[in-house]
This record gives structure tokens, sequence and C-alpha cells, in this order.
């Protein structure tokens, strides 16, 4: 069953299928675009090494990795200009939600020092990145200050669940279990940055 589903996964449309969930994941964080992204890679690695064509793996690791980055960084310039524009409305919302405004203030805080680390630890917590996006829209902090930390969050986001499942099915095989434990990985992964943003000082 598992060639079945690494021969899917290697097929190109699964790029514009991680495309289209990690872009739409930041208005619905229910989506498993992670685990998506995971799945597809651990499929990769499984049948490229069922091929014997270990070398020709790369460029489509690469080509994962990219459409994941990529669609992160559209997704989230999507929501933080919708916030933007969402006036007096998102603003009301976001008073209410004590979360809410914690975020926007060490987001707006951290964006001012010039460190945008909030942002790239936001994206591996659940939710953290629509949070992120929303708050430095509706806060009207500038692109040029947000979106470069939205490519690292991104990029460094998308390399980390494309290595798990990558280097799962080099551990263990392009099997259920790989994937299970890299799925494990990356949740924990998302526990400990809650753990660290919910610590970090407003100040």
């Amino acid at each position: 069953m598992w060639e079945s589903v690494g021969s899917l996964a290697a097929g190109p449309w699964i790029y514009a299928v991680v495309a289209v969930s990690v872009l739409l994941d930041v208005f619905l964080p229910v989506l498993p675009s992670g685990v998506l992204v995971i799945t597809a890679g651990t499929a990769a690695a499984g049948t490229g090494a069922a091929a014997g064509q270990v070398a020709h793996e790369v460029p489509d690791i690469l080509a994962l990795i990219l459409s994941a980055a990529t669609a992160s960084v559209l997704g989230d310039l999507v929501a933080y200009r919708l916030a933007w524009r969402g006036g007096e409305r998102l603003d009301r919302a976001i008073a209410r939600s004590r979360r809410l405004t914690s975020a926007q203030e060490r987001l707006g805080d951290a964006l001012a020092r010039g460190g945008g680390a909030l942002v790239v630890l936001a994206r591996f917590a659940p939710a953290g990145r629509s949070v992120v996006s929303f708050c430095a829209g509706a806060a009207h902090r500038r692109a040029r200050d947000f979106l470069p930390w939205s490519a690292l969050a991104g990029l460094s986001w998308a390399a980390y669940s494309v290595a798990l499942g990558y280097y799962g099915a080099q551990w263990l095989g392009a099997t259920w279990l790989a994937t299970g434990v890299s799925v494990a990985a990356l949740f924990g992964a998302g526990a400990a940055a809650g753990f660290l943003m919910r610590r970090k000082p407003a100040s």
C-alpha cells in the first residue's frame, strides 16, 4: 500500500496540493498541512530509494521545500493584507482576546527592535502563524519588517517538515511508522514553540 502512496506523491500534482494546503492553513489552522508535507517527503524518499535513484531525489525534495515555503509566505501575506484592511471590526475582535492582544504587543516590540524571532517561532506553534500574520497586519506593521521574517519562518518550517519525512524514511523505511514518528516530532516542535512563546515576556 505504501508503494501506491509513494507513486502518487511522486506525481507533479503533489506540489500543487501541498502549496494549496499550506496557503490555506493560515485561515484554517485545522488543515493538516504539516502532516501532508511530511507524508510527501517520506513517500518521495521511499520512491527514490525503491527505484535505486537516490541522486534524483534531491530536486524533488528541493521542489517540495520551495513549494511549501512559497505557499507559506503567500498565505502570510494574504492574511497580513486582509488584517491591514480589516478596520475597526478586526481591532475590536483582537481587543476582546487577551491572547491576541498580548501577541500583537509582543510582535510589535519584536519588529520594532529589528528582530523577528517571534515570527519564526510562531510558525511552528499551533495556530501561531495565523495569530502573528493577522496581528502584524492589524497593527499596521511595515511589510519590510514582517515579510523577510515570514520568509525565513516559512523556509525553516518547510525544510524541517520535509527533512522529518525524508530522514524518517531513510532511518525507519518508507512506512507508516516512519510517518507517525516524523509527525510526532513535528507536533513536539510545535508544543515547544508554543511553550517558549508563552514564556517570552511581553517587554
